[in-house]
């Protein structure tokens, strides 16, 4: 296999550097992996050599770039004309998107015209509704953020921008499910995405960056602000619940429309849910090539593009047994799960606890991801189900209607075929409650 023949790169042109100083950012204290860099802005030459080799690369029709931070429009408007312009002279046929990430505290009319003329993808981080979202999200002096966020919103709105939303689960709006979604709903968010927040706090004072590798074995505790497992579980079921019943096919959730993918057969697109993983990587504003966005430390970079190819990085053995292990070291208890298949152990990353057998390399949100797979589990076999039939999976809404009432218009008995049309009995399929911790 070559990865490159399609891979993605998150691309940091600032690196670290942030014009806000969110509690549970992970990637703010990279900086230290740099001591000494007075500039963090990505150079013209790094930029020209990556968007040169990028497209060149990738033996597809069509490549996405993703600029992230930090936060890239620390860069200037500048600086994205020119990326629009490395692109068009480089692209040599191929279709050309751009996704953009940012907390849109910069975004005025000027950003939000160029956006919508070369067709960006704007994703916005917003945890919630003021109270919500400024306990975690500030400036550096400590004042809130979410007016600005607000108004960056207005002006994406106002030119048309595309946008979609990202929001952090932290320990304080994992408990606020609804207010947190239907907020998102009423901002105009169409396309949703929840990214859990978990991150151990080495206890050494040796230790490099405060917040540790993955694979750090140093003293550590789970950071206070890192969302609990079975909440973060009852936080997604929670709003599962509502969207099954009003809003499928008006709204998308990211982890609802992955876990669809799953139940129909396919192996989930997500890479935190993939078997094995290696095809996301992060580009830090120098050019050097981290293995992924999680893993961006010393032990974990693969080279830098000035000084060897995109396509030698990618296809590296390092970054191949970086992928193949996500599959290798997942535990026997993972192997025996009966959501595996949709679950695939998550990202590596959060796999720092021990299973109930006392194997290493269990995940962190075990318990809220087997909540929340099962809890799911009947309606995601109707939708599976629905499209096996080339009909709408929106017609679970109707359907989750019907089972809450026990299916009175099925007039079904137990031993008759699950309404779901899983072609299991009924007392074997959508009658039954599942609880494994």
């Amino acid at each position: 296999m070559n990865y490159s023949d399609a891979f993605h790169i998150m691309t940091k042109p600032t690196g670290a550097i942030c014009n806000m100083d969110c509690t549970y950012c992970f990637y703010l204290e990279k900086e230290k992996l740099y001591p000494g860099t007075k500039d963090f802005k990505m150079k013209e030459e790094v930029l020209e050599s990556y968007v040169k080799q990028y497209i060149e690369v990738q033996k597809i029709p069509e490549i996405s770039f993703a600029w992230q931070g930090g936060e890239p429009t620390l860069m200037g408007l500048d600086f994205f004309k020119k990326v629009v312009e490395l692109q068009k002279k480089y692209a040599n046929g191929k279709i050309i998107n751009n996704s953009f990430q940012t907390n849109g505290v910069l975004l005025d009319d000027e950003w939000c015209e160029f956006f919508a003329e070369n067709k960006f993808l704007i994703g916005l981080s917003i945890d919630g509704p003021k109270e919500i979202h400024d306990k975690y999200r500030y400036f550096k002096g400590g004042q809130d953020s979410f007016e600005k966020v607000v108004r960056g919103i207005d002006f994406m709105k106002k030119h048309s921008v595309d946008f979609n939303t990202l929001t952090c689960v932290n320990r304080d709006n994992s408990y606020k499910p609804l207010e947190v979604y239907n907020f998102l709903k009423e901002i105009g968010s169409g396309f949703i995405q929840f990214i859990p927040i978990i991150e151990r706090v080495g206890k050494r004072e040796d230790v490099d960056l405060t917040l540790i590798s993955p694979n750090d074995k140093v003293p550590n505790e789970v950071s206070d602000w890192s969302v609990e497992s079975l909440q973060y579980g009852k936080f997604l079921s929670a709003i599962f619940d509502e969207w099954v019943r009003k809003d499928v096919g008006k709204y998308y959730v990211q982890i609802f429309d992955i876990a669809l993918e799953a139940w129909y057969g396919m192996e989930p697109s997500l890479c935190v849910f993939r078997e094995t993983c290696g095809t996301a990587m992060a580009l830090e504003h120098n050019g050097d090539l981290y293995s992924c966005d999680h893993y961006v430390y010393p032990e974990n970079k693969l080279g830098n593009v000035l000084e060897e190819t995109i396509e030698k990085l990618v296809n590296s053995e390092q970054q191949k047994k970086f992928g193949n292990d996500k599959l290798a070291k997942l535990p026997k208890f993972c192997h025996e799960c009966d959501v595996k298949f949709a679950c695939n152990g998550e990202c590596p990353k959060h796999r720092f606890i021990k299973t109930p057998d006392g194997e290493d390399g269990l995940n962190y949100l075990c318990a809220g991801y087997y909540h929340f797979f099962n809890h799911i589990d009947p309606y995601m076999k109707f939708m599976a189900n629905q499209l096996v039939q080339q009909k709408a999976p929106a017609n679970v809404m109707e359907w989750a209607i019907e089972k809450e009432k026990g299916f009175p218009s099925y007039n079904v008995g137990r031993n008759d075929d699950c309404p779901c049309g899983s072609n299991k009995k009924y007392k074997k399929c959508c009658a039954v409650g599942t609880s494994r911790h």
